[in-house]
This record gives C-alpha cells, sequence and structure tokens, in this order.
C-alpha cells in the first residue's frame, strides 16, 4: 500500500441531512427508466417498443456511433412508453416490472480462464459495458482503446455522499473480487483501488488482490476520481484512463460469477428535508416515487436531485435515478430575497471566506438552499478557484481558454484531465457566480468535435 496522498485545496460542506447507518427495505418500484441523456456522447439506436416484453439483460437501443455498445434492462417486464422530444431524439424508455425479476441467462464464466477480448465481449453483450467509463471527457470507455490504467474511488467527499465502506461491508468478498479480476484485464498498466486514509476501510477493499490501493486524505474533491487520477496518472493527450464504480465492480463480478444482470445498487437519501435519511437497497433507474413515500419529506417546496448538490441532476417526484448515481439529495427551493444581508451576522450562513460569524462554528451543520444570492458578474480573477482546485491547472484561464473557443490553449491548460464534477466547487464558491460546469462541458464538445 502506497503512503497517503493529502489533498490540500478544497472544501467541505457540512450540509444536514447525512444518511443514518441504517439499510431500509423499500417496496419494489413498479416503474424503472434507462435514460440516454446518462450517456453523454451516444446517439441511441431503440431496439423496442411500447408492448414489449423484457427479461433483466436485454437489450433495449444500442450506440449508432459504435454498435458494439448495447444498453440494457435493469429488471423484466413490459416496456409501457418511450418518451421522444423533438427531431423524434429518445429521451426514456419506461419499463413496468415484475414482481419477480426474470433475468436473461447470459452464461457463467471464469475471467482468470478469459482474454481480455472475451471480457470485453462479454461486458458488450450482456449491455455492462457502459458501467466502464474514461478520462479524457467522462463519457463510456472505447472498447477498443487499452486504457494506461484503471481506477476505482472507494469513497466519495462530495457534501452528503453516501459512505461507501458502509454499503460494502456486507457484500460478498468473493464477487467483488471477481469482478475486479476481470477489470484488471482489461489494461496493460495497473488498476488503482483509491481508499480514504483518513479511517480503515471496510475489509472488502483491504482484501482485494491485483490491484494496487492508494490512500487518499483531504478535504473534498479528494474523492473525486479525476483528483486521483490527476495524482497518480496524469491524463495527457492521446492517452486514455478507464473508471469504474465500487458497485458496479460488484454488478460486473455477478456477470461472470452468476451469468446474469444484477442491478441492483444501494443508494441514500440524503438532505435538509428528508424526515429520516437512510440507505435503501434499490436497482439502476429505479422510479424515485417509491423511495420518497409520503411523509417522508418535510413540507415546503424542495428540490429533488439525482446525486449530489454539486453535480447531481434535479429531477421531479415522479423521475427516476439516475444510471451512475447512488444518492438522492432533497433541499429547500430558494426564491426569498434580504435587503443588505451581508451586514447581518449570518449564524445560518455558511461562508467560506469568514463573511459570516457561522465560520467560528466548524462542526455546524447548514440547511442550504437552492438560492444563489445575486446573478451572473464580470468574471474577474479572486484567487477563490485556486483555494478549492486541488489539480496542477489554472481553472480560470481554462475557463476563458473555453469562452473564447482557443482549441490549442484548452490543451495546454489540461481540458483532457477535468469534467464537469471537477470545477462543481469552482462553481460554488465563485462570486461572479459563473455557470463554471456548464463551461466545462462545452469545452469537452468542442475537443471532441476536432477530434473526430
Amino acid at each position: 500500500m502506497s503512503e497517503c496522498i493529502k489533498i490540500k485545496n478544497g472544501l467541505n460542506i457540512q450540509l444536514a441531512g447525512e444518511a443514518n447507518k441504517f439499510l431500509s427495505d423499500l417496496p419494489f418500484p413498479e416503474i424503472f427508466a434507462i435514460r440516454p441523456n446518462d450517456f453523454p456522447g451516444i446517439n441511441p439506436k431503440l431496439l423496442v417498443q411500447a408492448g414489449d416484453e423484457v427479461l433483466a439483460g436485454s437489450v433495449l437501443f444500442f450506440d449508432k456511433n459504435n454498435e458494439s455498445i448495447k444498453f440494457s434492462s435493469p429488471v423484466s417486464g413490459e416496456v409501457i412508453e418511450v418518451i421522444r422530444a423533438e427531431k423524434r431524439k429518445l429521451l426514456e424508455i419506461k419499463i413496468l416490472a415484475d414482481k419477480k425479476i426474470r433475468y436473461l441467462d447470459l452464461g457463467k464464466s471464469n475471467p482468470d480462464e478469459l482474454s481480455r477480448d472475451g471480457i470485453i465481449e462479454a461486458l458488450l453483450n450482456s449491455g455492462l459495458w457502459p458501467l466502464i467509463r474514461q478520462r479524457p471527457f467522462g463519457i463510456i470507455a472505447n472498447p477498443t482503446d487499452i486504457p494506461k490504467s484503471i481506477f476505482i474511488s472507494a469513497f466519495d467527499t462530495n457534501p452528503l455522499a453516501p459512505d461507501i465502506d458502509f454499503i460494502m461491508q456486507g457484500e460478498n468478498q468473493e464477487t467483488f473480487q471477481t469482478g475486479l479480476n476481470a477489470i484488471i484485464k482489461l489494461t496493460n498498466g495497473n488498476t488503482h483501488l483509491n481508499i480514504n486514509g483518513s479511517k480503515e476501510a471496510t475489509s472488502i477493499f483491504r482484501n482485494s488482490k491485483g490491484v494496487i490501493i492508494n490512500k487518499f486524505s483531504g478535504p473534498h474533491p479528494a474523492g473525486n476520481v479525476g483528483v486521483q487520477i490527476h495524482h497518480i496518472d496524469p491524463v495527457n493527450k492521446g492517452e486514455v484512463v478507464w473508471y469504474v464504480n465500487p458497485q458496479d465492480v460488484l454488478i460486473i463480478g455477478k456477470l461472470f460469477s452468476e451469468g446474469r444482470y444484477d442491478a441492483s445498487r444501494i443508494i441514500a437519501l440524503t438532505g435538509s428535508q428528508v424526515s429520516s435519511p437512510k440507505y435503501y437497497k434499490t436497482l439502476i433507474g429505479s422510479s424515485v416515487k417509491s423511495i420518497i413515500v409520503d411523509g417522508i419529506l418535510k413540507a415546503g417546496e424542495n428540490r429533488i436531485i439525482s446525486g449530489n448538490v454539486l453535480s447531481g441532476s434535479q429531477i421531479q417526484e415522479d423521475g427516476f435515478l439516475g444510471y451512475y448515481d447512488t444518492q438522492i439529495t432533497v433541499i429547500p427551493e430558494g426564491h426569498e430575497s434580504e435587503f443588505m444581508g451581508w451586514l447581518a451576522p449570518g449564524l445560518e450562513k455558511f461562508s467560506m471566506s469568514r463573511t459570516f460569524f457561522s465560520w467560528l462554528n466548524s462542526k455546524k451543520k447548514y440547511s442550504l438552499n437552492t438560492n444563489l444570492h445575486g446573478e451572473e458578474r464580470p468574471f474577474v480573477v479572486t484567487g477563490q478557484y485556486e483555494k478549492v482546485f486541488p489539480m496542477d491547472i489554472y481553472p480560470v484561464q481554462l475557463l476563458k481558454s473555453i469562452l473564447i473557443e482557443d482549441i490549442e490553449m484548452m490543451e495546454q491548460l489540461g481540458i483532457y484531465e477535468v469534467v464537469e464534477e471537477d470545477f462543481a466547487l469552482c462553481e460554488f464558491v465563485c462570486t461572479s457566480k459563473i455557470n463554471s460546469q456548464e463551461i466545462i462541458k462545452r469545452g469537452i464538445e468542442i475537443i471532441q468535435k476536432e477530434l473526430n
């Protein structure tokens, strides 16, 4: 095990509503949905229509840009609705689930006995390949590439993030190791399993074999896989690094050990507007209605987020869990305004710059709403971004190079190393109210078009 890598620049946002370490039973959701918008860069081709019967593992659509990349149903049941937008853009495939899931037999196999091509073929045919993503760009990995390394971040430092050690402590070590054995074969380089150096990791991570276990400590975004890649094996132009979530390693392990697509996922319901935040076991694409039942939310106008408050996606009460998300957060909407609020002591307000007296209580947890406290203003250099951005990159200069669409400068300033979530804290602390994540997304799209 390597020495602990200490992240100094960053910020922990202490929010009220952390999930209690309790796994609650959940009524089986009636409806599930898979949304192509969860997969940036793909051009979906639908293979099913309303009324079709599917099994868990049946292919729903594939990517026209790379027809080998398929997307499978997490449950068995009937396709009840295909939702499209303008120009017939595919938005959502809804499935009315069976009470008991029926699985497509995908065939058991031992990854130790398979070649790299054999493992890739099994992942592609089962529809599990989208679980593997890549840097640069944060998109689904290209199966024809050979990554220089693979990363698994075994902890999350986002506000109210689920405790991955708690989630994984009851899982099967052998299944997780089977998933690792398959993933390890996908690269000629190292596979890195990164754990929280501030506490003892669960045994399922400590006993993992065939991987390099690295320790990270420090404030958020120490748990972001992009930060970990930057400090261990940075991505340069022409290079590719792949990454996988720990729960998805289990799904891959079950594919090989059980021969089926088991889309089970433990998620955390969090936020100051949740009366009893806790963990639930569900499946990918689950209906939020099955989780946010009557009485579980506090009164008032709420914002429901699939993911965390910094980089998650707003959804409605009849929405669905994002494909890669392991958290649902509910916070108050903020519509109120205040006159010269900066003159008040601000004991209930959060500030990283000690503007308010609340900084005297470092352990205080805040119930923050969605109020931006102002509009977008001139984009000036304040030094705020650098305080929370732990990469050897000039964040403001990179954003400005994207705004003027200077491709060469974008490449020199590190566009290949970042995705939207890496700039989430910059956006949070920005006094200019600049939508940094949207700018990074635009920069990635510009570079992708240039490379294509």
